[in-house]
């Protein structure tokens, strides 16, 4: 094998390259990224970065000498746009081609946007650098913002916005926040934090349109026609995974790169990351998980699976994820999407403390905690990865 291609150069794409260089892989590395930075941590776009608490020097994931050091073909600010797998070659938005002998597709998620928000000034989306500080300049007390979506990224900012002092009205077309994912009794508690906070909450909320004028919103229309004014408006109704580019590749996509238990989509093709929709064997599901600490596990172990492909591993991980809010950490294990049951273990709102068991079949399909203490939340772990059974799962989680 004497060229790895990596298309896509953030959390999953730089990971998989270090893991190859640290297993010994001495060949051609090509790193190719849409963007011009160099790989750079996005979780915090939507906290420190708006807070201000950080400032864009500190996000980059490695310093340059770090990434010199991988002795990488580095081609930033340049996206690919097809996929010829049979010449087994990636061609660029600059008209060249790449040649690979093992290819890793890294190329993460887009934000949904609404249509006739194009050219609007006001209208954000946040998933770059640049979306970042392009809103962070408009958060200012006493402005108005609304925020179409009350998943992790639209609650993460109200709770930034909040704390600048920016009045903030948070739209949920679910009847509460993030039910689907965590269940009624979680979503509850976590809009009461927002409520708590002074965010305006409107659950069931279709929105009919953005409203502008000479170029600038001016307020979102609902569709019972209420009219919310704002002079800002965060669109965060989720992401679209980058798999256009791969269209006659022959590949399979489906919600994402459908890759087996190894993260293979093809023969010497593998993905990592937001992109990559792959079967984790232990839950015996296809998952598709948009979290940092995931797409860099994931690419260790496709960087494992391309030196050792007759020793391959299936990735089967607990996935994990945290979110920020108000001073408050958000945890979960496990994939709670689907589950058959969600049991409350512990509900303290005046300590803002919450612990939620989640059943899917038989087994312990995952956790969620608020305000709890770091071991409890790893025992719970355990748990999950054990495949431990439901009925022995709440005498073991309550004695965690």
């Amino acid at each position: 094998m004497n060229r790895v291609v990596i298309v896509g150069a953030s959390a999953g794409g730089l990971a998989t390259a270090e893991a190859l260089r640290r297993l010994g892989y001495q060949g051609g590395l090509t790193l190719i990224g849409g963007e011009e930075h160099l790989p750079y941590d996005r979780p915090p776009l939507s906290k420190q970065i708006l807070t201000g608490e950080w400032q864009p020097d500190r996000l980059p994931l490695r310093r340059p000498e770090d990434i010199d050091a991988l002795g990488l073909d580095l081609r930033l600010g340049m996206t690919a746009t097809g996929l010829d797998t049979a010449r087994r070659t990636v061609a660029l938005a600059d008209g060249t081609r790449v040649s690979y002998d093992a290819l890793v597709i890294a190329t993460g998620v887009r934000p949904r946007g609404l249509p006739g928000t194009e050219g609007l000034a006001g209208v954000h989306t946040l998933r770059t650098l640049e979306d970042a500080l392009a809103f962070k300049a408009r958060l200012r007390p006493g402005r108005r913002l609304v925020i179409v979506g009350a998943g992790f990224i639209g609650a993460e900012a109200a709770a930034v916005a909040r704390g600048l002092r920016v009045e903030v009205t948070l739209l949920e077309a679910a009847p509460l926040p993030l039910a689907q994912a965590v269940g009624e009794q979680a979503g509850e508690f976590l809009a009461q934090i927002h409520r708590d906070h002074g965010v305006r909450l409107h659950t069931g909320a279709k929105v009919a349109g953005i409203l502008g004028a000479e170029g600038e919103v001016t307020g979102v229309g609902l569709a019972d026609g209420t009219v919310l004014p704002s002079d800002d408006v965060l669109v965060a109704i989720g992401s679209l995974p980058n798999t256009e580019w791969l269209g006659g590749s022959g590949l399979i996509v489906d919600n994402g790169l459908v890759c087996d238990e190894f993260s293979a989509a093809a023969p010497g093709v593998y993905g990592v990351g937001d992109v990559a929709r792959w079967h984790n064997p232990l839950f015996g599901t296809a998952m598709r998980i948009e979290h940092r600490t995931n797409a860099a596990e994931q690419g260790m172990a496709v960087a494992r699976n391309l030196l050792n492909p007759d020793a391959r591993r299936p990735f089967a991980p607990v996935p994990y994820f945290w979110s920020d809010q108000y001073g408050m950490r958000i945890q979960a294990y496990g994939y709670l999407r689907g589950h058959d049951e969600a049991l409350v273990m512990e509900h303290d709102p005046a300590q803002r403390r919450l612990l939620v068991a989640y059943r899917t079949g038989d087994r312990l399909a995952g956790a969620l905690a608020v305000g709890l203490p770091p071991k409890t939340v790893r025992a719970l772990r355990a748990l999950v990865a054990a495949g431990t059974a439901w009925e022995s799962a709440a005498s073991d989680a309550a004695a965690a």
